[in-house]
């Protein structure tokens, strides 16, 4: 370790600027200056013209979808730091940013003990801020750990999985005072910025109800959440939420007679005729050059034939969808009743060719949106217009909500105002919590009152633990 940090420094000296610390008086020895045991909290309170420098940890296709942004603006932001426990994906992220191999670490307790050392040693983080895109089950630890250090934090979708560990999260994030952002990109592309300036200018009257689906494709099966409902909603809240849905398809009693007792795509005897192959869904692209989303995402590195038909053979994209330890509805719908008396439904089906191509109904008091995550049409009953809208897909993925969301996490950085991101930790937990309400009356086939709900889970948190006093 000491190593890494005596090369860091000079890596620092020569190329990085770093973040303010509690900890850079030159008046002070290293002897003088605090371990960091507890919350270190950001210093900068105005904005800044510097290049903002972020770590990534989890450099799979979420870490590197918001690290492009570095690619585009460079003058703005620059990856200086990354964790990455495979080997192959590790060295193409860390060459395509340039970065140093001393701050090139295998896991993220290795970056931030890193991080640790040199606040105490020099007396400033390794980055400004770090982007939090490791495993759903992780996302708390991770989070609390560099919250605790001042870093602003960008962490991807969900906070976690289960409403304590949001709340948990939630208390870090306040603790710390730094900026925080959350993964759902959906409200930050052109199109749904667009819909959410008409719905705030007022200008069709009250939002009365939405209808929005979102069709996952039949091989882009995966959860959802429903923030931007919320988000649009707002500073209407939910108060009533009911959810009904089950996994009716991708279970063992639905597999087809003739695929018998294989479990793997692979050795299928139908593999040809099945529409959920993951050969035709990962290695067939292969074959044709294809080498980026979706097969990018289930191997170490570059795709190519043999390291594809490795991971089906071996790994969990490979088995049978039929046979799969799979718990997550294949189609599902939320009802939500607003504090306002508005109300919204959202559908989530996995079996459509479509994928994620999100279709919305927005009803007013006085006109209609319809949109199809492309292109939307307002129909204004005052004025009896129609008119089409276009918004320009600023590239990226979902629409170009990854870029619009990196791109506000940065300036909100730059500028230390988390109202560059257009929500608060507040919001991310209740919308989360909404999610988890909806669960709850699935699983027990009743309505949830979501304030109740909030509260039962807030008492919870706020218990002693067993043990204590």
């Amino acid at each position: 370790m000491s190593s890494i940090i005596a090369n860091t420094k000079n890596i620092w000296r020569r190329s990085t600027r770093l973040t303010e610390s509690p900890f850079n008086n030159t008046n002070h020895s290293a002897a003088d200056k605090p371990r960091v045991t507890g919350s270190v909290k950001p210093t900068r309170s105005s904005p800044t013209e510097d290049v903002i420098t972020i770590a990534v940890v989890g450099c799979g296709q979420r870490g590197k979808a918001y690290a492009n942004y570095a690619f585009r603006c460079p003058e703005l932001c620059k990856i200086v730091a990354i964790a990455e426990p495979r080997p192959r994906t590790k060295q193409q992220f860390a060459q395509s940013h340039n970065i140093d191999q001393t701050l090139v670490f295998d896991s993220w307790e290795e970056l931030l003990a890193a991080s640790a050392e040199t606040i105490v040693t020099v007396g400033k983080r390794l980055a400004d801020a770090v982007i939090v895109a490791v495993q759903d089950h992780m996302h708390l630890e991770v989070v609390e750990a560099f919250s605790k250090q001042g870093y602003h934090v960008l962490c991807e979708k969900p906070m976690a999985t289960n409403p304590l560990d949001c709340l948990r999260m939630e208390a870090a994030v306040k603790a710390s005072g730094a900026i925080f952002g959350m993964g759902h990109v959906m409200r930050y592309s052109p199109y749904s910025k667009e819909i959410t300036d008409i719905i705030r200018s007022g200008s069709l009257g009250e939002l009365v109800n939405a209808v929005h689906v979102e069709p996952v494709g039949y091989y882009h099966f995966a959860h959802s959440d429903i923030d931007l409902l919320c988000h649009w909603f707002k500073p209407a809240i939910p108060v009533k939420i009911s959810s009904f849905g089950s996994l009716r398809h991708f279970r063992q009693s639905a597999k087809p007679t003739a695929a018998g007792n294989t479990t793997r795509c692979l050795d299928c005897p139908i593999e040809r005729n099945c529409p959920y192959s993951a050969k035709k869904i990962y290695l067939d692209p292969v074959s044709h050059g294809n080498t980026g989303w979706p097969v990018e995402t289930i191997v170490d590195g570059l795709p190519d034939i043999e390291n594809v038909t490795e991971a089906l053979r071996d790994g969990p994209y490979g088995r049978c969808v039929y046979e799969s330890a799979n718990d997550v509805c294949d189609n599902q719908v939320v009802n939500i009743e607003f504090s306002n008396g508005s109300t919204a439904s959202f559908t989530m089906v996995a079996f459509t060719d479509a994928i994620c191509d999100r279709q919305t109904r927005l009803h007013f008091s006085h006109g209609e949106i319809i949109g199809n995550m492309n292109t939307f049409t307002v129909s204004d009953f005052r004025k009896r217009s129609t008119t089409t809208h276009r918004p320009r897909n600023e590239g990226g993925g979902h629409g170009g909500g990854d870029m619009g969301l990196i791109s506000s996490f940065v300036e909100a950085v730059r500028t230390n105002q988390q109202k560059a991101l257009g929500t608060t930790i507040d919001e991310v937990v209740k919308s989360h919590l909404t999610v988890f309400a909806a669960e709850e009356s699935r699983l027990k086939g009743i309505v949830v009152d979501y304030p109740s709900f909030e509260m039962t889970i807030r008492k919870e948190m706020s218990a002693p633990t067993s043990g204590n006093p």
